[in-house]
């Protein structure tokens, strides 16, 4: 089944919604496999280290360090990752909230990653923007 591309129909059906969990990304030394029972959401391999997106809890259990909390917000449209325009039109509305986020897109949705504190203000400024 082949994501959506146009960016006015994932704009108007992304149906954002917000989870409950609480976030952290943090960075760490070795290999995944070090850190699979951890159960990460996320990784990715810099040169600097590995990143781990993960529960707080999980963290927390495991005495890693991270700098901020995070709350996920899913947009349950099946974007393709072919889409151009998505991205930059959630970045946009939430910069004009001041609302940082982190974007991590998967095969069937993105998921924006906001600070714990601005979750609610940036779930509203994204229905807002699925109204356009």
């Amino acid at each position: 089944m082949s994501g959506i591309t146009d960016v006015n129909e994932l704009l108007s059906s992304m149906q954002p919604a917000l989870v409950d969990e609480l976030f952290v990304f943090c960075t760490v030394t070795g290999q995944l496999a070090e850190y699979v029972n951890l159960a990460p959401i996320a990784t990715f391999v810099e040169p600097e280290g590995l990143t781990l997106v993960l529960t707080k809890d999980k963290a927390d259990e495991a005495d890693l360090q991270y700098e901020g909390v995070f709350r996920q917000i899913t947009l349950t449209v099946h974007s393709s990752l072919e889409a151009v325009g998505l991205t930059a039109a959630i970045a946009t509305k939430l910069t004009s909230k001041g609302i940082s986020a982190n974007v991590i897109a998967a095969y069937y949705h993105d998921h924006i990653f906001v600070p714990d504190d601005k979750a609610e203000q940036a779930l509203s400024a994204l229905k807002e923007l699925s109204n356009i």
